[in-house]
């Protein structure tokens, strides 16, 4: 009987929709790792393109069903057409909704890849910082050598927020959904406590610097100072000796 055939393949179409919404749609997801944040990411592209696949399923039992519509008798029609109506709406709604859930995972993966761009880079800098304040840590010279690294090092962390603020946002952004909270909140506290720390240590160092700084500036000013004082003497005692001048008949300090 055509009626039976035609029902047995809307009855099997409607279990197949039931069955992927249960699966994909109705189960409680948990995106503790990347793994499973990637992992679902994948099933939910395979479960949308099988359902676009699906299609022709529904075009060919539409197409029966209409076909044996134009011939059977009208009693036939009402109930068949009414099954037919609620698959196609059935059908179109999982297509919808699991497009849906899969453009809202691709958007928390994206979401994902981009917070750990952005450490990636604010760990870079951090990692100059820390290169930086070896380097400054005994610095030899004069002031003119430890101004150039005093200045270098202001350099380096004049740092824009820009990217420590878009961590933050889009952290809150995952954890508020429960996207893997733990996993993003051990990742920020390293990064929060590393960037306070480096922060801290580079404005001990910034101060040690402007101290060193005035130190040997006094040194300097102290140098010229009894470099001048030895010119004038020297040039004294360079004139006492072209004069045969005897120390006893020179000044305390000359002899």
């Amino acid at each position: 009987d055509k009626t039976v055939s035609l029902r047995k393949d809307l009855s099997e179409m409607h279990e197949w929709i039931t069955q992927a919404e249960e699966e994909y749609l109705e189960r409680d997801f948990e995106y503790k790792t990347p793994d499973e944040l990637q992992k679902a990411v994948e099933e939910l592209k395979r479960a949308k393109e099988e359902a676009l696949q699906k299609e022709v399923k529904v075009k060919l039992i539409t197409d029966s069903v209409n076909n044996f519509i134009a011939k059977a008798p009208p009693a036939a029609h009402e109930a068949l057409k009414k099954e037919l109506d609620v698959l196609i709406t059935s059908y179109q709604q999982l297509c919808s909704r699991l497009n849906g859930k899969w453009k809202t995972l691709e958007e928390v993966w994206a979401c994902w890849r981009e917070l750990l761009s952005y450490l990636d880079v604010e760990n870079k800098w951090l990692n100059e910082i820390e290169l930086k304040l070896k380097a400054t840590e005994n610095v030899q010279g004069g002031a003119e050598e430890i101004s150039e690294s005093l200045d270098s090092l202001e350099r380096l962390m004049r740092h824009p927020e820009d990217n420590r603020n878009q961590i933050r946002e889009l952290a809150q952004t995952l954890t508020d959904g429960g996207i893997m909270d733990e996993l993003i909140n051990e990742k920020l506290e390293r990064f929060n406590s590393r960037w306070e720390e480096l922060q801290q240590e580079a404005v001990r160092r910034q101060k040690s610097l402007e101290q060193s700084i005035q130190s040997a500036q006094e040194t300097d000013k102290t140098l010229r100072l009894i470099q001048e004082s030895l010119a004038a003497i020297d040039k004294q005692l360079t004139a006492y000796t072209a004069d045969r001048v005897d120390a006893a008949q020179v000044p305390q300090e000359a002899q």
